[in-house]
C-alpha cells in the first residue's frame, strides 16, 4: 500500500504539515501510521478520499466526517459477511478495507470491532463465533506471511497461554504478533506448555524479549515455562499481554502491556529496546572479562 510523507501528505491535499498536524489533534484525523521510529507516514488513498471530499467543497469537519463513514461501511460489511457464514465476503470486506487504509487500522477499526460485536451479540459458545474466530485466525495468519523479513537481533518470544480456548483472546495476540512482524521483529509463538527442544526454536529467533500473552493458563504453568526460557536465554524483559499478575508478588517485574493490540505492539517496541541495551551490556561485560590479563 502507497504510503506518503507529512509533506507529501500536505502538499496533496494543499495545505501545510501544521495543518494537519492540528486536523490530527481536533479531530483525529487523517491518523498517521508509525514507524518503529516514530515517523509518520499516511495512506495515500485516505489522503485522497479527503482530498476529493473538500475538492467537493465540505468543510474540514464535514469532509473526515464522510470519509470516516467507509470505516462503518466496511465494518458493516464485515459482520454481514460473519453472519451469513461467508468466509469468502468476510476476505472482501477486509480487501475492501485494504484498499482506504492501512493493514494496522483495518485491524484495529473493523476487524476487532466486528469480531467484538459477534463475541458480544452472539457468546463464544456460538457457532457463529466458531467460525468467526477460525476466520480471524486464519485470516490474520495469511496477513503475517505478507511481512517483511525480521531484522536480525530484534526477536520477540510470545508465550500463548490460552490454551485451546476460543475467546477473543487468540485474535488478539494473532493481531499482536502481525503488528510485530510488519514492524521487521523476529517473532516466534509457542504455547507455553511446549517445554522440550527450547534451545533450537529460541536459536531461531534469539529473543530480546519476552511477552506472555492469554489468561488461561496457571501462574505455574507460566512459571516452569519461564523459567526453562531463562535457562537458555537469560534474564529478559517481559510483558504481559491480556494477562495480569495474580498475586502482588507474581510477575512483579513484567510490564503489563495494553489490551488493543496496536498499542501493545508499540510497548513491546519498549521492550526490545531495552532488551538490546541489556544484550549489548551483557556482551560489553563478557569481552572484557576475556580481555583481563590472566
Amino acid at each position: 500500500m502507497r504510503s506518503l510523507k507529512t509533506r507529501e501528505a500536505a502538499d496533496l491535499l494543499s495545505v501545510t504539515p501544521n495543518t494537519i498536524r492540528t486536523w490530527e489533534r481536533k479531530f483525529g484525523y487523517p491518523r498517521p501510521i508509525r514507524s518503529p521510529g516514530g515517523h509518520r507516514a499516511y495512506t495515500y488513498a485516505e489522503i485522497k478520499a479527503l482530498r476529493d471530499a473538500l475538492k467537493r467543497g465540505l468543510s474540514v469537519e464535514s469532509a473526515i466526517s464522510a470519509v470516516r463513514e467507509g470505516v462503518g461501511a466496511d465494518y458493516e460489511a464485515l459482520v454481514g459477511a460473519i453472519d451469513a457464514f461467508s468466509d469468502e465476503a468476510a476476505d472482501r470486506a477486509m480487501e475492501a478495507s485494504l484498499a482506504l487504509r492501512s493493514m494496522e487500522r483495518s485491524v484495529d477499526e473493523v476487524l476487532m470491532p466486528a469480531l467484538e460485536e459477534v463475541r458480544r451479540r452472539d457468546g463464544t459458545a456460538s457457532t457463529r463465533w466458531a467460525v468467526a474466530h477460525r476466520w480471524a485466525n486464519d485470516w490474520l495468519a495469511r496477513a503475517q506471511r505478507l511481512a517483511p523479513p525480521a531484522e536480525p537481533g530484534d526477536g520477540v518470544l510470545i508465550g500463548d497461554a490460552t490454551g485451546a480456548d476460543r475467546s477473543f483472546a487468540g485474535p488478539l495476540i494473532r493481531a499482536l504478533e502481525l503488528f510485530c512482524r510488519r514492524g521487521g521483529l523476529g517473532v516466534l509463538a509457542l504455547p507455553v506448555e511446549a517445554t522440550s527442544c527450547l534451545p533450537d526454536a529460541l536459536a531461531s529467533v534469539d529473543p530480546v524479549c519476552v511477552v506472555v500473552a492469554g489468561g488461561r493458563s496457571s501462574d505455574e504453568q507460566i512459571g516452569r515455562w519461564a523459567y526453562s526460557v531463562s535457562r537458555v536465554t537469560g534474564a529478559l524483559p517481559t510483558g504481559l499481554f491480556l494477562r495480569a499478575p495474580r498475586t502482588p508478588t507474581a510477575d512483579s517485574s513484567a510490564r503489563v502491556l495494553s489490551r488493543v493490540p496496536i498499542e501493545a505492539y508499540k510497548e513491546v517496541l519498549d521492550l526490545v529496546a531495552a532488551g538490546r541495551c541489556a544484550k549489548r551490556a551483557a556482551l560489553g561485560d563478557e569481552a572484557n572479562r576475556f580481555a583481563q590479563p590472566g
